[in-house]
């Protein structure tokens, strides 16, 4: 891993390929709130399918990125895993391009 995480150090100093980084960072949120969210309960996809009644195939495209869900879905999923969803706008920092 040391090696892409060096590759990407490196593509940051373009800047289309950085504020194309940055533009996913939202996407990758989510994603990331979802499997960590899951796992630290313990629950696989069945499971929480069957907490939310979203389909284990559409929590699994949720999960892959390939999916954007609705802030209806993502309350189900929050309400499945035993959370609650916040969301929050927060100020731009312009220089900050560190994940």
């Amino acid at each position: 891993m040391l090696c892409l995480d060096h590759t990407i150090t490196k593509k940051m100093r373009e800047p289309a390929f950085a504020a194309e980084w940055d533009s996913l960072e939202p996407e990758e949120q989510i994603v990331r709130a979802i499997i960590e969210g899951r796992e630290v309960r313990h629950l696989t996809q069945n499971q929480l399918a069957d907490a939310t009644g979203i389909h284990q195939t559409n929590i699994s495209k949720l999960e892959s990125g390939t999916a954007n869900p609705s802030l209806r879905t993502l309350k189900r999923l929050a309400a499945g895993m035993g959370m609650r969803l916040k969301l929050e706008f927060v100020p731009v920092q312009p220089e900050n391009r560190t994940r």
